[in-house]
């Protein structure tokens, strides 16, 4: 639709309206709404129009919205639940209006595919969206024919279905191809519906072979089909191998009839032949002949697993030798030796469910091709009314022939010819197979020098009925010379008529033909000639022999007629014709009972209009011969084969049947033949014809004898009484013929009703039903088949109609609850209960529900919860019998209890006499309802009934509550019953299909409107009655505590401020009770952890909750132990938020395992829950072996071993562990501990376990560990002496901002970096962990900006470890690889020196004015500790001046370089590059400025003036200096040692250098340093040689 003109919008009218969105495409343009109250629309929304006015704007301020008329399509609509919840539906067919809702749906989530990749998926529901709407076009046009719009719309809804089910969606309920009203219809015909729909499956079976040829060279003719099964598909190829008619594609597939019960044990074979010219060679002659080339097989089920729409190369193979050519597929299937010929056919199969009439609607495209279809050689095992078929199959079996003078055995060729009986060929009758047209002839293949040919080859004649008398078959045997000359001679011919004489078809099976000498085609011009002779062995009279000049020769062939309007049955013929032979009508009577059902059937409607007229021709005398026939004929229906041939009966009854005195003798029959068990099988059709033949004899007679058979009827069924009530043990032939009739009674009822009242017959029915046993032997066949009796009598109209039903209903509950008591019998009372449920009735229907209620409610809450609590099999995706049988039952518990008013609830409820009834029932019904409210339940897809259940329960727990009230407080308290009703309101809450907040928003909407939030209306319930219990809410605390919080953690604000009240009300009965509420703070600390961690619970929560209690407790006078409680549960909500929100990232990373260690410390220190406690620990270990910080790991895991004694204490099962003593789970924990240790290379912390280990081992005298442990503390030395560790670096984050979570927002930390990570590195990983943080570019501490700021700050910067244990870093002698344990273990202090210059900086000499900012951090716990990271719990800052910081610069130096020197002393360095470079950097920087500065700024008299409190300082500095010196003299002598020749030079200016800056320090040289390069012991160490330092006196 074009959009409106400027113009066109402002002269439209304005419209006043509500918006409601359903789905309907109404707006026809986007509308901006920029005008005073307009509001915006979008192609597609729906309007509903309140108000309508004429001008350009509106006025009204009170108006929801105004747009212009013209940009909106005006439809019918009608308004349903009018008020705040009404729903404004389009009147349309109800298919486009769900076209238009679920492509609505399907268009957001199409476009979420492409979102999530799904690509297959989103092309393939984009095809299905685009075909929908093309129906829905076809639909909208309205041009379409009932039927065609029919199939249009069963299409549309096949594939909403599909779309709906790839997306999980929900299953939509339809009744006639439109959305039904759950609300419209019972509950059972609802779950009737989704069963239907969800169950649905398809019968019966064709295969459709797709030809994709490819058979090259000499094949010419190829023909396909089911062995032994079907007839052929024939098609004839060109020398490519491809067929000759590519253009005519229905000669190149078919359609292949076959039955599914053979298809596992089918083979689809395929016979070629080739065209040779005679001569073979060099030929001149055009006469060609057919001759076997190969065939080729497969097994249909090898297909049935693989994809039928898939190519399959067949290979074809060739026998060995042309005798074995008819036998060739048989012995390829047999894997007999055959050639393979190394050429294929590539042959494409798809396999069709359905039966013909199925199929040829729904593959619609292959029938206007007119493909071929490749009929059964025979009729299918269900025979189908109104099917067609006179075809005769023939097949040339063999023949033998003598070699007629010739030195070698002939070619032989037949021709087949059908000729009629004016002897005049029959054209075109001749049929090779489906596939391709008729021919005048037949030619069969040519076998190479054969006297006895075997051919197999099998002709169609489709000869027309008319034509069928007189014809006969003519088969012409020529000899096919090899020569160049290539002429057929003709030296005999065989010929077989297809009609006998007396009326009979050529019988089935196979015939011996004479072969007949003849030379001369001339001789067979006349057929008359040659027909008069005899044409088979078996033919021949005894002394005819002289009549054929040569017996010798014979000729067989086998023949298979399939016709529908043949017999080839006598017994058939004589008794159709009985009027020829009227003095053989007994004896043709007799015989029809071993008549073939299939003939009967096939002339059914013959076969009946000859019994009654032989009927009528003299009743007495016939009268018992015709009802036995007529009995044999009804029971021949029975038969599954002949099922479908009842509708003929039935037709023949209603329009031809003419016998208006039948119904007397019909009775005295059946009153003589009561207890024959064949006359009772037949008792349906025989009461049909009674009926009838009473309704022609009232029809012509006016209804005269009216009474008298009526009472012939009732003495009938007083006799019927008397049988009925025969009772017997076990199976019995009396039980066996009381079944028998039970089958049909139903029907009978329903043919009595076109004679009699509706009362009337009712009062018959219930007679008969009530006069069966009341109680028979539990495997009596009869317990079902009363039931069966009583299903179908339910779904008849006898039950429908109100009149008759409070007749029938009584007996109907009578015999259910017995049933139901029982627990006999389920599935069919499960069928009754829904049948008698699903009728609609305005009428009575209290009554009869009462009634109804009064007889099965009892037994019917006993049967959903017996087979509810039956043992379900593991994993299996098909339901079982008793679940389908369960949601029956259910079904018709609910349709019952929603017929239910306030009424009848009081009505059912007063039927309980005591108090232990009631409460039963209740305790019944409440189970009942938790069982409805599974999950499992329904599918997945079954929304919908679902949400009916779920209204129906609300509603009555609303009845029920109060019942509740009245009988179950004050001295009736009964805790069961309190406890059952909360916990189901609590678990109706809970249930999935009730969380709204994880629906689409469309489904949210709808189920808003027309069912509100039920969970609300429950939780309003549930206060009012906690409110109703007063002091007895004592008993149900703790017990519901949980349970309550698990209901306020459901993600809905109303409910949540409805329930979390209760809390309050909990803790001051707790507090009034126990003086305090500690019971309810642990049961509500227990459940929450659980809870949260199943992804419940939010920020929103933690703050009303908060904000609620703390409100309701101001005026308690326990305010203050509330406020802590309140504090204590929202302190562990925030850890556990943050821990879920971590956890949810699935990465394991500083964060997630910072959260768990502030989780299990909370629990530790506030909540000191142990069991948590160790939860969380193990959780965090798990974390840190999954990132491989095995240091971290080891620490954790001790923490669980420092809870745990050496004792015999046994502990229970817990997590992974199993039951032992404590003494055995300490050491498993040692050995893990352990073996964590060494893996993160702390093997300092390996020996102190190893230690207690052994003394533990020395103390059992367990010497064999012992020495184990011995051994491996001892590699731990030598791990430590060999190998090299890494001494990470130590970085400094503080996390600024709001966005932060709790455990790290405005804190600073200390972080252990990974292996070789430096500063950049390590930022760079905390940017990836926090993507959305900003990273600080400065050291200073932020001001309350950033901290209150909705961001995220990181500032980040390295720090140096300030280690605990200096004696051994001090220590002389400690070889440098322990000592780097303990500068990086066990540290709780880490220093930042950042450098300014206070006062006037001088720019010679900037050390002067240099001071140092020295930050010093102490942590809450030592790293490496649990966790990579802890928090700074200190933190000091000192200001160092610039004297102190020369003294540190030069003692450290003076340290690296007493470290480096004693490693190169003690070859510990690979190179001595370390030692080269720390010596030229203290050298170089001495003699050009370094100490020369210091002397400068330190030295000078002025600074020793001005700072007198200096001059300790100023000494301390000098001796420093004189330390380095020595130790850098040392150094060189060391270095000269271990220089290699081509640094020489470089050792030479560094002696060099060292003189001028000792000059320049004033130190003499000693004697022994005259020159450095002389030789110094090997064995000297600089820590024995060099001057030691002071820093320790």
């Amino acid at each position: 639709c074009n959009t409106p003109t400027r113009k066109e919008k402002f002269k439209s009218h304005t419209i006043f309206f509500t918006y409601s969105l359903l789905f309907s495409p109404s707006v026809l343009a986007n509308f901006r709404g920029m005008v005073q109250h307009g509001l915006p629309l979008e192609i597609g929304d729906t309007v509903q129009i309140l108000e309508k006015c004429e001008g350009s704007r509106c006025c009204c301020c009170c108006c929801v919205g105004i747009f212009p008329s013209s940009y909106i399509h005006l439809k019918n609509a009608h308004v349903k639940n009018k008020g705040q919840f009404e729903t404004v539906i389009p009147t349309e067919d109800s298919v486009i209006t769900e076209i238009t809702m679920t492509l609505r749906d399907w268009g957001t989530m199409w476009k979420q595919l492409y979102m999530r990749n799904e690509g297959d998926l989103f092309h393939r529901l984009w095809h299905v969206m685009n075909e929908i709407l093309e129906l829905r076009q076809q639909v909208l046009v309205g041009h379409l024919t009932h039927d065609r719009l029919s199939d249009i719309k069963q299409h549309i809804t096949a594939r909403l279905d599909w779309g709906n089910e790839q997306l999980g969606l929900d299953l939509v309920p339809r009744r006639d191809f439109g959305m039904v009203d759950p609300d419209e219809i019972s509950i059972t015909e609802l779950y009737r519906l989704l069963r239907t729909h969800t169950h649905k499956l398809a019968l019966g079976l064709a295969v459709f072979p797709y030809a994709s040829w490819c058979v090259c060279g000499e094949p010419d003719s190829l023909s396909l089909s089911f062995c032994l099964c079907s007839e052929r598909f024939f098609v004839r190829l060109n020398k490519q191998g491809l067929p000759k008619s590519p253009e005519k594609t229905e000669r190149q597939c078919t359609l292949f009839v076959v039955s599914m019960d053979f298809l596992g044990v089918l083979y689809v074979y395929s016979h070629k032949s080739r065209r040779m010219v005679a001569g073979e060679k060099k030929s001149v002659s055009n006469t060609q002949y057919k001759r076997p080339y190969g065939c080729a097989v497969i097994s249909v089920a090898d297909l049935l697993t693989a994809d039928f729409k898939d190519d399959h190369l067949l290979k074809i193979y060739s026998c060995n030798a042309e005798s074995e050519w008819y036998q060739i597929h048989d012995s390829i299937i047999r894997k007999v030796s055959s050639r393979y010929s190394h050429i294929g056919l590539n042959v494409s199969l798809q396999l069709l469910h359905g039966d013909m009439e199925q199929i040829r609607k729904d593959y619609m495209r292959l029938f206007t091709r007119n493909v071929s279809i490749s009929k059964r050689l025979g009729f299918s095992d269900i025979i189908i009314p109104g099917e067609i078929r006179n075809d005769l199959y023939v097949t040339l079996e063999r023949g033998e022939f003598e070699k007629g003078g010739k030195s070698v055995a002939r070619n032989v060729e037949v021709t087949v010819y059908l000729l009629g009986g004016d002897g005049q060929l029959l054209k075109g009758l001749v049929c090779c197979g489906s596939g391709e047209p008729g021919v005048d002839e037949h030619r069969s293949y040519v076998l190479y020098h054969s006297n006895s040919p075997r051919w197999a080859e099998q002709i169609k004649l489709p000869i027309p009925l008319e034509m069928f008398h007189g014809t006969h078959l003519r088969f012409e045997l020529r000899h096919c010379s090899t020569k160049e000359k290539g002429e057929k001679k003709l030296f005999g011919f065989s010929f077989v008529p297809l009609m006998q004489d007396d009326g009979r078809p050529l019988p089935d099976g196979t015939h011996e033909l004479i072969v007949h000498k003849c030379e001369e085609t001339a001789g067979l011009q006349d057929p008359a000639r040659y027909l008069k002779l005899p044409f088979s062995k078996a033919s021949l009279q005894p002394g005819n022999n002289q009549t054929i000049k040569n017996s010798k020769e014979s000729f067989w062939i086998q023949s298979s007629l399939c016709s529908t309007k043949l017999t080839q049955n006598g017994d058939m013929l004589d008794l159709l014709k009985w009027r020829v032979h009227p003095d053989r009508i007994i004896d043709c009577l007799s015989k029809l009972k071993d008549i073939d059902g299939t003939e009967i059937v096939k002339f059914l409607q013959d076969t009946l209009d000859t019994l009654f007229a032989i009927l009528d021709e003299s009743p007495q005398r016939y009268g018992l011969k015709v009802f036995d026939c007529l009995v044999h004929v009804i029971n021949l229906l029975q038969d599954s084969k002949f099922q479908l041939f009842k509708p003929v009966m039935d037709n023949y009854i209603e329009n031809h049947f003419a016998g208006k005195h039948l119904f007397d003798l019909s009775i005295i029959i059946v009153l003589h033949c009561l207890f024959d068990i064949i006359c009772l099988q037949a008792s349906e059709y025989l009461f049909k014809y009674i009926v009838q033949s009473r309704r022609l004899y009232a029809a012509a007679t006016g209804g005269q004898n009216e009474e008298e058979f009526r009472c012939s009827v009732h003495e009938l069924f007083k006799s019927i009484h008397l049988f009925l009530s025969h009772e017997s043990k076990g199976i019995s032939p009396i039980t066996h013929t009381q079944a028998v009739f039970l089958r049909s009674f139903p029907t009978v009822c329903c043919e009595l009703l076109k004679i009699f009242s509706m009362r009337e017959v009712a009062n018959l029915a219930c007679d008969t039903l009530s006069s069966l046993p009341a109680l028979t032997h539990t495997d009596c066949p009869l317990q079902a088949v009363k039931l069966q009796c009583m299903a179908k009598t339910v779904e008849s109209p006898l039950y429908v109609n109100p009149e008759s039903r409070c007749v029938l209903l009584p007996v109907v509950l009578r015999l259910l609850h017995t049933h139901l008591q029982e627990q006999r019998e389920l599935v069919l009372c499960a069928n009754i209960l829904t049948s008698m449920l699903t009728l609609n009735t305005d009428c009575g229907v209290s009554e009869e529900v009462n009634l109804v209620m009064e007889s099965l409610s009892g037994v019917l809450l006993r049967t959903v919860l017996e087979v509810t609590n039956r043992p379900q099999p593991a994993a299996t995706s098909l339901r079982l019998p008793y679940q389908d049988v369960t949601g029956e039952f259910v079904a018709c518990l609910l349709t019952l209890l929603r017929q239910l008013k306030d009424k009848e609830y009081q009505q059912l409820l007063s039927r309980f006499p005591t108090k232990d009834e009631l409460t039963s029932f209740l305790l019944q019904l409440f189970t009942v309802f938790r069982i409805l409210i599974r999950p499992d339940m329904f599918p997945k897809d079954w929304t919908v009934m679902r949400l009916v259940a779920n209204n129906v329960i609300i509603t009555t727990i609303l009845y029920l509550s109060d019942t509740l009230r009245n009988n179950f407080l004050n001295e009736k308290f009964d805790f069961k019953v309190w406890e059952s009703y909360f916990y189901l309101c609590i678990i109706f809450i809970n249930q999935p299909c009730l969380q709204l907040e994880m629906f689409p928003p469309s489904k949210r909407k709808k189920v808003l409107e027309k069912y509100g939030d039920m969970r609300v209306m429950i939780g309003c319930e549930i206060f009012s009655m906690w409110q109703h219990l007063g002091d007895y809410k004592l008993n149900l605390i703790p017990t519901l505590i949980g349970p309550f919080m698990e209901v306020t953690l459901v993600p809905q604000m109303d409910l949540r401020n409805v329930l979390i009240p209760v809390f309050h009300d909990m803790m001051d009965c707790e507090q009034r009770r126990s003086g305090n509420f500690k019971q309810v703070e642990a049961k509500l600390i227990d459940k929450l952890d659980g809870l949260m961690s199943e992804g419940k619970g939010d920020e929103t929560y933690r703050e009303l909750f908060n904000n609620i209690l703390l409100k309701k407790i101001e005026r308690e006078t326990w305010r203050e132990s509330g406020i802590s409680h309140i504090a204590t549960v929202t302190r562990l909500m925030e850890r556990l938020l943050d821990y879920r929100d971590c956890m949810k990232i699935g990465e394991v990373d500083g964060k997630t395992m910072g959260c768990t260690v502030n989780l299990l410390n909370f629990y530790k220190t506030e909540l000191n829950k142990e069991e948590m406690y160790i939860r969380y620990i193990h959780k965090l270990y798990e974390l840190h072996l999954k990132a491989q910080n095995y240091t971290e790991a080891s620490y954790t895991l001790l923490l669980y071993d420092e809870l745990l004694e050496w004792t015999e204490r046994p502990l229970r099962e817990f997590l992974t562990y199993p039951m032992q003593s404590e003494w055995q789970r300490k050491e498993c924990l040692h050995l893990t501990i352990i073996h964590n240790f060494d893996r993160g290379k702390c093997w300092e912390n390996c020996i102190i376990l190893c230690r207690e280990l052994a003394n533990q081992y020395e103390a059992y005298y367990d010497y064999r560990n012992l020495s184990k442990m011995r051994m491996m503390e001892a590699s731990f030395y030598d791990k430590i002496m060999n190998q090299q560790r890494l001494e990470p670096e130590f970085f400094r984050v503080g996390f600024y901002g709001k966005k932060f979570p709790f455990f790290l927002r405005n804190k600073e930390f200390v972080c252990r970096g990974n292996d070789y990570e430096r500063l950049e590195a390590f930022q760079q990983r905390m940017l990836s962990e926090f993507p959305h943080a900003i990273a600080m570019q400065h050291a200073n501490l932020p001001d309350q900006t950033i901290h209150q700021a909705d961001a995220q700050y990181l500032q980040i910067y390295a720090v140096s470890p300030v280690p605990e244990n200096q004696d051994v870093l001090q220590r002389d002698g400690v070889p440098n690889n322990i000592k780097s344990f303990y500068k990086v273990n066990h540290i709780w202090r880490f220093r930042y020196d950042r450098p300014f210059h206070k006062g006037t900086k001088d720019k010679e000499n900037e050390f002067k004015s240099l001071w140092v900012e020295r930050t010093t951090l102490t942590l809450a716990q030592s790293l490496p500790g649990i966790s990579r990271w802890f928090e700074v719990e200190k933190r000091e800052l000192v200001e160092m001046s610039p004297l102190e910081n020369a003294s540190e610069v030069i003692e450290n130096k003076t340290l690296q370089l007493r470290t480096l020197i004693a490693q190169c002393q003690m070859r510990q360095m690979l190179n001595i590059n370390p030692l080269t470079m720390c010596l030229n950097g203290v050298i170089d920087a001495a003699v050009n400025g370094g100490l020369a500065r210091y002397q400068e700024a330190f030295f000078a008299k002025d600074y020793m003036a001005n700072h007198p409190e200096d001059g300790e300082k100023i000494t301390r500095l000098r001796e420093l200096m004189f330390e380095q010196a020595h130790i850098l003299e040392f150094g060189l002598a060391v270095h000269e040692k271990f220089v290699p020749q081509d640094m020489k030079p470089l050792h030479k200016k560094l002696v060099d250098q060292f003189h001028v800056m000792r000059s320049s320090l004033g130190i003499q040289p000693s004697p022994s340093t005259s020159s450095l390069s002389s030789n110094h012991s090997g064995s000297q160490n600089v820590n024995s040689s060099a001057p030691s330092s002071n820093r320790g006196e």
